[in-house]
């Protein structure tokens, strides 16, 4: 593996680890420095509540390709 692409990859380690730190902060309601189940549930509803932009109760393809497309940068794979 080049330099090059170890730095890349140097560099995706610490982005995702930056957003788990991220998430974890979100989470962490009663900032004991750990994610309860209670907590996680509790943020996946709040993140699902967003998510169903018209608010049907389900999440269509629209409104997936529109969460995935704003987490990757713009671009499907």
């Amino acid at each position: 593996m080049s330099r090059v692409a170890m730095a890349k990859d140097d560099k995706k380690a610490e982005e995702a680890d930056a957003e788990t730190k991220q998430l974890l902060v979100l989470m962490d309601t009663d900032k004991s420095g750990k994610v309860s189940k209670a907590e996680f549930m509790a943020f996946m509803e709040r993140e699902f509540d967003r998510l169903d932009v018209n608010k049907d109760g389900v999440l269509d393809i629209h409104e997936l390709t529109q969460y995935y497309t704003r987490r990757t940068g713009g671009t499907h794979r």
